[in-house]
């Protein structure tokens, strides 16, 4: 299903969307992946929606990816003998411990042995979403003496957030790992981890994956922040997860943090998600704030491969409108020539291998020639992200006989997925599938030229060396060909 525009949107399912009618008519409106909490729902409803949406992959002959977003370790604090809740108030003392007795208005269990490990005089615990604050006094191996330096009420099992230090805590609870293991059975393509602090979270990960799904960091942490050179590095993508990084950070930090992960992915040519509260209001409202719209052109024109719906999409009254609102927003923000500008001034031309060249040849050639589309063919997807990378003028149609890399691609910025019937061997028959893609997709017609790129030998992961442009007419095709 060909867009006017070329990045994506992510689209969370949930009570909203939890049907065959409502699911296509999100693909419909402009959904290229669909998201599937594991915070909410059993692994029966799970696999339902997983199912509906292979059908409708099935019934539009469309590409859809599947990212299932693992819930990772939920640090709350216990419960409180009064069920309101107690009000704390600034500069007061407030305890932290181990004691499962009913909390008080001077203390409350939290059972998390890894906190108390990690903690030291100065650090700062945020509670319910930041609301309450408090700093370390004193700590021992079972308790924290705290102050009190943002008042509120704290009430049964309100999260809690530890901004200050790296926690002993594995990104995997073992929730997660029963999850893991039934999504990737399942059969989704994205695989994205919560609570992500260090590189070996994700090459844990990685380990029980065992390639059946590929893995998004989701960076909602400020040492994610601190390591992410080294996380990007072992992740194949990266989700800006703004909700929790809002509240571990000062809020005035998140954008230009936000600005630097997207610029340091496109650089790697890994695919990059901006997601949290991107059309919050519409989740009541047909109609977005300013502010919001705003919020949305902003990842766009900073070059992000897709941007995110969560409740919106899988709990509110306007899932539909949710998405079509994206896409519009989508479509104008990529027909403003500030943003070509943008694109362009921020592309990286140092140190480049010979596949880098060639797609960086390819684009070139496609903006200065009257071509119609890049097309690579792409049998692990290294060709295809390489040249989403290059954010170019035309559109890339990816072709691969490989189903999982094409649903995979469907995430990636710009990219037109098609299945070929089989395994492509000879560059010519990458060259005829690419034009009778093109040509079937509506992008060319047999009067038009498209350039086409692949590796050889094929089927070598990141050995793309050879470009060709291509006339669409295939009796030309096989006139100027010695194959």
């Amino acid at each position: 299903m060909k867009r006017d525009r070329n990045v994506k949107i992510v689209a969370t399912l949930g009570p909203a969307s939890n049907d065959y009618k409502m699911i296509r008519a999100l693909h419909e409106a402009g959904a290229d992946v669909f998201r599937l909490n594991m915070s909410h729902g059993d692994h029966a409803e799970i696999k339902i929606r997983h199912g509906i949406i292979r059908q409708v992959e099935k019934d539009l002959n469309s590409p859809i990816a599947i990212l299932a977003d693992l819930q990772g370790p939920k640090l709350r604090v216990g419960v409180f003998a009064n069920e309101d809740g107690e009000d704390l108030v600034v500069g007061q003392s407030f305890r932290l411990d181990l004691d499962d007795a009913p909390g008080t208005s001077a203390r409350v269990q939290l059972p998390h042995k890894e906190i108390f490990d990690a903690l030291e005089p100065g650090a700062h615990l945020l509670v319910n979403d930041g609301k309450i604050k408090l700093r370390v006094k004193d700590c021992g191996r079972d308790f924290a003496d705290c102050e009190v330096l943002v008042a509120g009420t704290i009430s049964n099992r309100k999260g809690v957030n530890v901004p200050d230090v790296v926690l002993p805590l594995a990104a995997l609870s073992d929730k997660d790992r029963k999850d893991l293991e039934f999504v990737c059975e399942l059969g989704v393509d994205w695989l994205a981890l919560s609570f992500v602090q260090r590189p070996a979270d994700v090459e844990e990960a990685r380990k029980l994956t065992r390639g059946r799904a590929a893995l998004m960091s989701k960076i909602e942490k400020p040492t994610a922040v601190t390591m992410f050179d080294e996380i990007l590095a072992v992740s194949d993508g990266i989700m800006v997860a703004r909700g929790d990084l809002g509240v571990e950070l000062p809020v005035q930090n998140v954008p230009p943090i936000q600005k630097q992960l997207v610029r340091k992915c496109r650089a790697a040519a890994k695919p990059v998600i901006v997601a949290t509260q991107m059309l919050e209001s519409m989740i009541d409202s047909p109609m977005p704030t300013r502010a919001e719209v705003s919020d949305v052109a902003t990842a766009i024109y900073e070059g992000a491969d897709g941007v995110m719906l969560s409740a919106e999409s899988a709990a509110g009254s306007f899932p539909i409108e949710a998405v079509t609102t994206m896409s519009n927003v989508a479509i104008e923000v990529e027909s403003d020539p500030t943003y070509t500008e943008i694109i362009e001034a921020s592309r990286k031309t140092s140190g480049r291998t010979v596949a880098d060249g060639i797609v960086a040849a390819a684009r070139e050639i496609a903006e200065t020639a009257d071509i119609k589309a890049i097309c690579c063919y792409s049998q692990s997807g290294t060709t295809a992200l390489l040249t989403s990378r290059e954010r170019p003028r035309v559109p890339i149609i990816v072709l691969s006989s490989d189903i999982n890399t094409v649903r995979r691609l469907a995430l990636s910025w710009g990219t037109n997925c098609v299945m070929t019937v089989k395994v492509v061997d000879r560059f010519k028959t990458a060259v005829i599938e690419a034009v009778r893609a093109a040509i079937a997709s509506g992008i060319a017609t047999p009067s038009d030229m498209v350039v086409v790129t692949a590796g050889v030998p094929f089927n070598t992961p990141g050995s793309t060396n050879i470009l060709r442009v291509a006339p669409c007419d295939e009796r030309l095709i096989f006139a100027g060909s010695s194959e």
